[in-house]
């Protein structure tokens, strides 16, 4: 199998034109439409047997099947089409190729990654090489805000083992963080500033809160967490409370970002944080406050010794004449969605920089190394 260089450079240049904005992020942008259009095109042209998913409206994920006759087991190569916004960029979607790097917004995060997965299969496709399972390419919606797309698809298409081809450097990323969002409201009584023997202040209660809140962020970071990852975390993403100058608050409303290790689940998370409020009020009977989960996703993580790492882990040595390391992220991932369906997950991508930046640039070498690796590995797990 030789993947085709020219193709797969191609591919994600196309790709890199294309508004795919996220809309939850940047309200009225253009969304996964135009994307699916041009992938699901590209994949009838391999001869995939294509379905297109839409989980709301103008909101698309395209699944490409290459069906086998054997009883193999079957792949998922998993990457995300939407982007995040591209204000400050000046040329968001020109594609300018540069001294061996790709710029515009998604050509790390991740259509890089989709073009190194067309390039994979095309090499499947050019060289006949039959596998005994059936291998997937799903390019999927909404990673960037809340994972609609593989939250569908994962349920839709059972598989053996996934891919998910977020950037890592090639090296082999085998567990990464969760995260829990949530938000505390502390009640007060409003009353005019002038008579403190009626009011109750909602924001001093919060207060007693955030100072309880740092102690606990102080203990997690000295937790032992995750060989790859390491500890858990929590960050307060904002506060709200009062409404004039001469009045006592009545509500304080705090949304809090709580980062969890592999290990950890999100009922252990929560408890903590209401165990901090069940104290404060023991302690004040006019204490008065709610927890409420707003979202939240589990952490990742696989096993070393598992069967598709063992895959990758050869089909990278190969490629890379050396071994890829094993790294951990703190960042969210899809692989946790395809993990808890009991999918053997690894992710791997392609080198770059500046995700969510201003200038944000792929590798073009290291997608068309991605592709060699990923051809590999079909063949090697699927039999």
């Amino acid at each position: 199998m030789n993947i085709d260089r020219e193709y797969t450079i191609r591919t994600l240049a196309d790709m890199i034109r294309i508004d795919s904005t996220n809309p939850s992020l940047t309200p009225g942008s253009a969304g996964e439409a135009d994307m699916a259009a041009y992938v699901s095109d590209a994949l009838k042209k391999l001869n995939l047997e294509v379905h297109t998913h839409e989980h709301e409206p103008g909101r698309f994920s395209v699944v490409g099947i290459r069906r086998s006759q054997g009883s193999g087991r079957s792949i998922m190569l998993n990457a995300h089409m939407d982007t995040v916004g591209v204000e400050g960029l000046a040329d968001p979607f020109t594609a300018v190729i540069r001294d061996g790097r790709i710029y515009g917004r998604g050509a790390q995060d991740m259509k890089g990654s989709l073009a190194a997965c067309m390039g994979a299969v095309k090499a499947l496709h050019d060289a006949g090489t039959s596998v005994a399972g059936d291998v997937l390419i799903a390019a999927v919606a909404d990673e960037e805000y809340a994972s609609m797309g593989t939250a569908d698809i994962a349920k839709r298409y059972p598989v053996a083992a996934a891919i998910v081809t977020e950037p890592t450097d090639l090296d082999l990323c085998l567990a990464h963080k969760g995260f829990v969002w949530l938000e505390v409201e502390t009640q007060g009584r409003a009353a005019h500033g002038s008579r403190f023997e009626e009011g109750v202040d909602a924001n001093m209660h919060m207060g007693r809160v955030l100072a309880a809140l740092a102690a606990l962020g102080q203990d997690l970071r000295t937790r032992g967490g995750h060989p790859l990852t390491g500890p858990p975390s929590l960050h307060l993403s904002t506060i709200q409370g009062g409404t004039e100058w001469s009045v006592y608050s009545d509500q304080c409303i705090l949304r809090i970002e709580r980062r969890t290790a592999p290990g950890e689940t999100v009922p252990q998370a929560v408890a903590e944080i209401q165990a901090i409020l069940d104290r404060l009020k023991a302690e004040d009977p006019t204490f008065i406050a709610t927890l409420k989960i707003i979202f939240s996703r589990e952490p990742f993580e696989v096993s070393p010794s598992c069967d598709l790492v063992h895959a990758l882990e050869a089909s990278s040595t190969q490629v890379l004449g050396r071994k890829p390391k094993h790294v951990g992220s703190a960042g969210w991932m899809d692989s946790a969605l395809l993990s808890v369906e009991d999918v053997e997950t690894v992710i791997i991508g392609p080198t770059g920089d500046g995700l969510h930046t201003h200038e944000e640039w792929v590798d073009l070498d290291s997608v068309v190394t991605l592709a060699d690796i990923l051809a590999r590995t079909v063949v090697a797990y699927c039999g």
